[in-house]
């Protein structure tokens, strides 16, 4: 029989290796990745300064390890070049494959915002483990003030990290307020206010365009206005776009994300997808929660009991420990508006429909300790 091909080894692939080897020990399974297939909590990437994790601290499993424990083929460094769906192969620069089924893993890649200047190699992105170590390695030299272009929910989480790792930082937002595609204007305020407590500086309403070098030997992020925002170094927290290239040249159908049906299954019988990756029904979800129920459906379809995914309320946590905060987003657009309660860092706010259905909220500080009893008035994402 010929395996189950996974590409990546990222949060996605891996819980679906978990997944399937909880129904089947012995079919055989081969993961494919182009970097070096360490297994690791991401979420952990921007919150590990403040707890002193170097890039082997997150490291939960070496490709070895899992070869042993799971039973599987692991090829690490290799990136596949070419997709045959029609004789059910891929190609790697010096190696075919052929699969029973095929599973796209391949998660997203950083927004990159068409900076010039001569200091662009002081600007970082922390999308995987070897971005978590480069820019770990770079802290480490006598870095004391950092720039974060972008003020969403990795932006914010990295503001709150480095703060408590001794950093100065300074949040860069072109709207006028932190996570402005997820909260409402009140709790924007609130959590900026418990962001700031530790010393996160913000500078809202322009658009970085540069980063020059400084006389000093240092940096600066210039904005369209001209104004500027000195540091030692830049990380640059604008947002994720999903890996669709292959599938695309693949001919499999595309939009924002490879496109998938409940079954999580491609627009080929044989080729699959899930994670950050993958739009369905119009949703890119590049959350935990969605990956793993995601894991555990296709895991009982590719060993025979084809299974749709649903999603029920999935709140998702953010790593802001200066002002807890757990969201349930708002992932439609309908008519409503935000019904809001706040006592210091301390808020609940709901979206309420028209119709009085509520269909999200974001909750801080003691707050958060309502979302067992919110969620049950929620709608489920996808029955």
């Amino acid at each position: 029989m010929n395996p189950i091909i996974i590409i990546g080894t990222g949060l996605a692939g891996f819980n679906l290796l978990k997944e399937l080897r909880k129904i089947d020990a012995d079919r055989p399974i081969t993961l494919i990745t182009s970097d070096d297939g360490m297994i690791y909590s991401k979420p952990m990437l921007s919150a590990g300064f403040g707890k002193e994790k170097t890039a082997e601290d997150l490291v939960m499993a070496t490709p070895e390890k899992l070869e042993e424990q799971y039973n599987i083929t692991v090829l690490t460094h290799a990136k596949v070049e070419h997709i045959d769906e029609v004789n059910q192969q891929i190609e790697t620069a010096d190696q075919t494959f052929t699969y029973d089924s095929l599973v796209l893993a391949l998660g997203a890649n950083t927004v990159k915002l068409p900076l010039s200047g001569d200091a662009l190699d002081r600007v970082y992105s922390v999308n995987d483990l070897l971005d978590y170590r480069r820019f770990r390695e770079a802290l480490n030299d006598g870095v004391k003030d950092v720039a974060i272009i972008g003020g969403g929910l990795i932006g914010c989480e990295f503001a709150n990290d480095l703060s408590n790792g001794g950093f100065n930082a300074t949040v860069i937002e072109p709207q006028g307020r932190v996570m402005p595609l997820l909260l409402p204007e009140a709790v924007s305020e609130v959590l900026e206010s418990g962001l700031k407590a530790l010393g996160t500086e913000f500078k809202y309403g322009h658009f970085a365009i540069a980063v020059n070098k400084t006389e000093n030997g240092r940096c600066e992020v210039v904005m369209e206005d001209g104004s500027t925002v000195e540091a030692d170094l830049v990380v640059s927290a604008v947002g994720l776009r999903p890996r669709i290239a292959i599938a695309e040249s693949t001919g499999l159908n595309v939009n924002r994300g490879i496109l998938v049906d409940r079954h999580l299954q491609t627009s080929d019988a044989n080729i699959y997808a899930l994670g950050d990756c993958v739009e369905l029904e119009q949703m890119i979800l590049p959350y935990v929660m969605p990956i793993m129920a995601s894991a555990r459906a296709l895991a009982k379809t590719l060993t025979g009991t084809p299974t749709a995914v649903s999603y029920g309320v999935m709140p998702v946590t953010v790593k802001t420990p200066a002002c807890p905060l757990v969201v349930n987003p708002v992932l439609h657009t309908r008519a409503g508006e935000w019904e809001v309660e706040i006592d210091g860092l301390n808020s609940k706010a709901v979206f309420v429909a028209e119709n009085g259905e509520k269909l999200g909220y974001a909750l801080t500080g003691d707050c958060v300790k309502e979302k067992m009893a919110l969620n049950k008035e929620m709608p489920a994402i996808l029955d």
